[in-house]
């Protein structure tokens, strides 16, 4: 379509554009660090985009029909943060405390700030979790916002981004609209395709989005652009703007060796100059947007979970599906996601009961977890589920989802050699430790259906990236469907007063620990055996007890790596308090497994019941 703009327009633009120049060049020589020159070269974009475009109420972030703008080039901070002052939204003082300590505005985005809604930085990552924002718009909320993803075309190197453009092509996501700034220089000289922007179009053409290439500082072609955008209907839009790295300053642009590095105070005068600094700093008004809600959802009710009979038997991967449907049916914020593996997940159950709120991401582990960032954006419920190995590909996602204060829940299943004959590719050995390293981070790993369905209830209500392991074979059924599981807990299976020894389990282990268990108690050995199905946090009173009840020796017994697992959460239980440290032996697989019967494989691996009952016989 063709726009026509007025000169008091097009000075409009101007100005801001130079005021948004001017103050990523002041916060950033202010602070001794930072981007100004990739903040520069968007200028002109976001001034039009800003002025003209953006639907934003800065006195109200949590409106539901609030346009997202996100910044995938997160280190173009210093130009976020301008647009903000810009707006009115904070103060020149603020502004001016970039990167220093204890300020909202740090080196990269992050929701300290009430306008950001997920942190950036690790490039790749803010156009799949726009996808994830865009899908909640167009099918859940079914509201009109936009959502605004700037982008660098260093970052276009990143798988991530082409599973993002590959899932938003599929999801006609047409309120979706990429602004690449083609400024050609990356940290170390040229970046992949430099100023080739057919080739951009090209590959955004073929994953099903509309493109368009223009001279991104041609305010004309930029606004041109956005209209065009925003008329176009079943697709996403990726407008690819060529432009000048540290634009409007003759030292600056399109010079090499300036990534990331501010302008000298020797040189800021000159910069500035350049720039034709205003006099003032100017305020521009954001258009605010229409008054629209979401479509209305239900209130909550209580959730009528699955009940599993003690002496029968089923796998918790089984009850994670179960219980993911129940919750399906009290809550209709509930959404879930699938690697295309919900057959073996059972987050098919959710999909057959509720296939408006059950996204396919397909064997896109990276658009998996930042589709669930996405929609807890919208504050939404979602459940993300996948083989546990498999997580390890979108791990940066979930550590940079941690750093969004993200509430998703993850649920990992096929884990441990007990998977059996698929062999080690597919077994999760790295998972639980991987979990427990993020920050804030809960670890869940039940033993039995009925405790999983509860736990499963529990991660709706839990903030911050919650994961379930669970597994894949079935298991006896070992606590009645009323008993109570909480995060942060634990379960003494068996215990009596001659107790010389814990052993601590979970999950598949915990099986393996009861028969051994039986074994010891037929030779006159007794045992407390603790079901430690919250990993983090872990139930440390319990294990303290027990330490101190059962001769302080513990066994410790996992599905999984050595290294940052069950054992190490309960041996560091005792560092965090004076005292004697108990004899602690963990058990857990040694060496590289391959294909086999579960029974051989834990066998194998050295942590089955015989192993187990070798061990205690060892320590006491």
């Amino acid at each position: 379509m063709t726009t026509t703009q007025t000169q008091p327009q097009i000075q409009q633009w101007t100005n801001l554009a130079q005021q948004l120049r001017v103050d990523s060049i002041r916060c950033t020589t202010a602070a001794g660090s930072g981007h100004p020159t990739s903040s520069m070269s968007a200028a002109d974009l976001m001034a039009v985009l800003m002025i003209s475009y953006l639907r934003y109420d800065f006195d109200n972030p949590k409106h539901p029909n609030n346009d997202h703008l996100i910044f995938s080039k997160g280190h173009a901070a210093p130009l976020l943060y301008s647009m903000y002052k810009a707006a009115g939204a904070i103060d020149d003082a603020e502004l001016m405390t970039l990167r220093k300590f204890g300020s909202r505005l740090e080196g990269h985005p992050t929701p300290a700030l009430p306008y950001v809604d997920v942190a950036t930085g690790s490039l790749g990552q803010g156009l799949p979790i726009g996808v994830g924002v865009a899908m909640a718009g167009k099918y859940l909320d079914k509201l009109p916002y936009h959502v605004w993803v700037v982008l660098g075309d260093s970052e276009m190197a990143e798988g991530s981004i082409w599973e993002a453009c590959d899932k938003a092509g599929f999801y006609k996501l047409d309120h979706l609209i990429g602004i690449l700034d083609c400024n050609r220089l990356g940290q170390r000289g040229e970046t992949e395709l430099g100023w080739n922007t057919a080739a951009y179009a090209a590959r955004a053409r073929a994953f099903g989005w509309h493109a368009i290439e223009i001279d991104g500082h041609d305010y004309e072609q930029i606004n041109q652009a956005y209209a065009e955008a925003l008329q176009t209907e079943g697709k996403p839009t990726l407008i690819i703007a060529k432009t000048k790295k540290g634009k409007g300053v003759s030292f600056l642009e399109d010079k090499d060796g300036w990534h990331g590095k501010p302008v000298p105070k020797d040189k800021e005068d000159e910069a500035l100059q350049e720039l034709h600094r205003p006099a003032r700093s100017m305020t521009f008004s954001v258009q605010k947007p229409e008054n629209l809600q979401p479509v209305s959802i239900p209130p909550a009710k209580a959730v009528d979970l699955p009940r599993y009979e003690v002496g029968s038997s089923e796998a918790t991967r089984k009850a994670y599906g179960d219980a993911l449907k129940a919750l399906g049916e009290a809550d209709g914020r509930v959404v879930a996601m699938d690697g295309e593996v919900s057959n073996s997940t059972y987050a098919q159950e959710f999909a057959k009961a509720f296939p408006e709120r059950f996204f396919e991401q397909y064997i896109a582990e990276e658009q998996l977890v930042a589709t669930a960032i996405g929609m807890q954006v919208r504050h939404y419920i979602p459940f993300a589920s996948t083989f546990a190995a498999f997580f390890s590909r979108a791990y940066d996602f979930i550590r940079m989802g941690a750093i969004s204060r993200a509430n998703i829940r993850l649920c990992g299943s096929h884990a441990g050699v007990s998977i059996g004959e698929d062999g080690p590719s597919q077994m999760a050995l790295e998972d639980l430790a991987m979990m427990r390293a993020v920050f804030g981070s809960t670890v869940l790993y039940p033993s039995d259906p009925n405790q999983a369905a509860q736990l499963v209830a529990e991660m709706a209500k839990h903030d911050g990236i919650v994961y379930l392991r669970s597994t894949r074979e079935k298991t006896p059924v070992l606590y009645a469907p009323d008993e109570k599981f909480t995060v942060g807990g634990s379960k003494v299976v068996k215990q009596s007063a001659q107790d010389k020894v814990t052993v601590v389990a979970a999950g598949i282990t915990l099986h393996e620990a009861l028969k051994a268990y039986e074994q010891l108690k037929g030779e006159n050995i007794h045992a407390r055996i603790i079901d430690a199905y919250s990993v983090k946090p872990i139930d440390e009173e319990t294990i303290l007890a027990a330490a101190e009840e059962a001769g302080n020796k513990i066994v410790t017994v996992e599905d999984h790596w050595p290294e940052g697992g069950l054992g190490d959460a309960v041996t560091e239980v005792f560092t965090q308090r004076d005292g004697p440290m108990p004899q602690v032996v963990k058990l857990a697989v040694q060496s590289m497994p391959g294909s086999g019967t579960p029974a051989e494989l834990l066998e194998e691996a050295g942590i089955s019941a015989h192993h187990i009952v070798q061990a205690v016989k060892a320590l006491i």
